[in-house]
């Protein structure tokens, strides 16, 4: 090492490496940037006819034909995923975040100059949503078969799945999708209260509407609409009616709501659930939260007794999260993330991120701690939980990933994403079907041709690693529930400790991939003792598609032996539609496990399915070892 002593130069030398040391000790912190991203995410999820201000500009109409076949225009709304589907209940969750955003952080977002895009954001949501209410006792809750959509590797814009709409009324009831829709329109109306007024007050009329259908005619969505259970099964709807009677009645100052929601406290489990989850599924946390804005105010009245048991649950949810639960607490991987399940983990460290960085402003406006059974802890503390959790999702993480699609110089390039991984319909003009999709872009190892800007992929597992495998739709696919609490979470975070910039900037170039290697082939014997490995076929769902019978088939793996497996080599012989689960290793009917399966241990199971006319394909070891 050369010493300049007082030179210039070493002053110089100096003065740049501690510019580049805080520059990169910023980049967790530009809130701002961030921001801004994840509104582009929702302009890539739309689906109707898109307005010239559109910024992403690799995405065209789509949907516009979407309830006619049942009479009733459904145009509009959000795609859920990296699929095509419009999934009510993930949608109206999403839209009550953007929505309590707005609320909660209007003074932070009129700063960073996007109150617009939030309320924007909002009402492509709301406009969808009073579409699908035509009727006090009606709500139009999903559209799209899941089953078909997702088996099939397109563009929206060149969808040909069944764009099938279903239903909820007095005879079909989902409480918990009629309730989560209430709350997020009564959100929603006093996000445009100050804006549009009138606007505000039918929404709020819609959402009053809906909440008594939800609470007269009570029952599980996915009863309803059994296309549902595969992809967004609900647990339970009593969170939901205490969730819209929460947000109604901050919307109308009501008494009648929150009687409603200490009467119902015990019954429907306000007072005594303790959770550990605030998702798109699971509301108590956030019920519990909201409540104890009421208490904290003062306001409690003759309701404060019970008010003050959603609030003891409000801090069982905060001290798991601050792991001061007298050991009932939240696991997080060795890097600190909030870890709740392997699927989409990064939606339920978002949401709770959001939730505690609410509740840490609604103790300081009380001047009011946490009191948790290891001791009492400052708000402060909730919103550095609420900001290590947005670091790791931008960058502070063992990986150096962001996680935030397009933010930071290393993200996610192969997100599951149909419309991100085929090149847009401006620059390829071409139709591309169902199984061109799975054959030219699904399974291609590089990049995507369009960044999806914004998009919070399901992120690492629960010791931190993360395969930026298109296939791994498990880690890769983002959503709208996992992004949505983000815009609040940032607007939050930007306010409390600087943005180091902020709004749209120029997108970041997408790094190449890396360059990709072939191992030198190697021929292992398979074991043929004992039946190490075995198949389980079964055909899961069926539908039509013009006069033909589609059939979504099953293959279970299992891994008999006493020993793990590698290297596993199948020869599918038959196949003629797409495969979903497993790789092409270039050889003629040869697949292999993806990358972040390699190894299949011993007693374990994985499964890929596959989607064709007529019988199922001959699946047959090759060689493992």
């Amino acid at each position: 090492m050369t010493k300049f002593g007082g030179s210039s130069f070493g002053v110089s030398l100096l003065l740049t490496v501690l510019l580049g040391a805080a520059t990169a000790a910023a980049e967790y912190y530009n809130y701002g940037n961030a921001l801004d991203k994840t509104f582009l995410f929702f302009e890539a999820q739309r689906s109707g006819n898109l307005p010239s201000a559109q910024r992403v500009k690799w995405r065209s109409n789509s949907g516009l034909k979407d309830g006619l076949a049942q009479g009733v225009s459904l145009e509009g709304g959000y795609y859920d995923a990296g699929d095509h589907v419009k999934f009510g209940l993930p949608m109206a969750f999403a839209v009550t975040m953007l929505s309590w955003a707005a609320v909660d952080n209007r003074k932070e977002l009129t700063g960073l100059n996007q109150m617009q895009q939030t309320l924007w954001s909002i009402r492509w949501g709301t406009d969808y949503f009073m579409k699908a209410h035509p009727q006090p006792n009606v709500l139009w809750g999903q559209v799209g078969d899941g089953q078909s959509d997702h088996y099939c590797w397109e563009r929206a814009e060149d969808m040909t799945t069944s764009r099938t709409a279903y239903k909820l009324d007095q005879y079909h009831p989902g409480s918990d999708l009629a309730g989560e829709t209430a709350a997020a329109l009564a959100a929603a109306s006093l996000a445009f209260k100050p804006y549009n007024s009138s606007y505000s007050a039918t929404l709020l009329t819609h959402a009053k509407e809906l909440f008594s259908f939800a609470d007269k005619y009570r029952g599980l969505y996915t009863d309803s609409i059994p296309n549902a259970k595969p992809f967004y099964m609900s647990s339970g709807y009593s969170d939901e009616l205490l969730w819209a009677a929460a947000w109604l009645h901050r919307a109308t100052g009501d008494e009648y709501y929150l009687k409603y929601a200490v009467n119902n406290a015990a019954y429907l489990g306000g007072t005594g659930w303790g959770m550990k989850e605030f998702s798109w599924d699971n509301k108590y946390a956030g019920v519990q939260v909201l409540l104890s804005k009421i208490l904290l105010e003062g306001k409690g009245g003759a309701y404060t007794s019970t008010l003050k048991q959603y609030q003891m649950k409000a801090d069982y949810f905060a001290c798991a999260c601050l792991k001061k639960n007298g050991g009932y607490n939240i696991q997080t991987t060795p890097g600190g993330l909030m870890y709740v399940r392997e699927w989409n983990n990064l939606q339920y460290a978002s949401a709770a991120a959001f939730l505690l960085a609410v509740y840490s402003d609604y103790l300081s406006a009380a001047n009011a701690k946490l009191n948790c059974p290891d001791g009492s802890v400052p708000p402060q503390a909730l919103l550095d939980f609420s900001r290590s959790q947005a670091d790791y999702i931008l960058g502070k993480n063992s990986q150096g990933m962001s996680y935030l699609v397009g933010y930071g110089p290393k993200y996610p390039i192969r997100v599951h994403h149909r419309g991100a991984s085929i090149p847009s319909i401006f620059v390829q003009r071409s139709f591309v079907n169902c199984v061109q999709g799975f054959d030219s872009w699904y399974r291609r190892s590089q990049a995507d041709p369009n960044v999806i800007y914004g998009a919070l992929v399901g992120g690492p597992d629960q010791n931190d690693y993360y395969s930026d495998d298109r296939s791994n739709y498990e880690q890769s696919e983002p959503t709208l529930s996992g992004t949505a609490p983000l815009v609040g979470l940032f607007a939050k975070l930007s306010e409390k400790l600087g943005s180091y910039g902020g709004g749209y900037s120029k997108p970041y170039q997408t790094p190449k991939p890396p360059a990709y290697k072939a191992a030198t082939p190697t021929t292992y014997t398979p074991k043929q003792s004992g039946a190490p490995i075995e198949f389980l076929h079964s055909i899961t769902a069926n539908w039509m598609a013009g006069n033909t019978r589609y059939y979504r088939h099953k293959v279970i793996i299992k891994n008999n032996s006493q020993k793990p497996i590698s290297g596993l080599k199948l020869k599918i012989e038959d196949l003629t539609g797409p495969i979903w689960g497993l790789n092409p290793t270039g050889q003629k009917n040869i697949y292999q496990l993806p990358q972040w399966q390699k190894t299949l241990k011993a007693g374990l199971a994985y499964d890929f399915v596959y989607v064709q006319g007529g019988p199922q394909a001959k699946v047959s070891v090759l060689s493992y070892y």
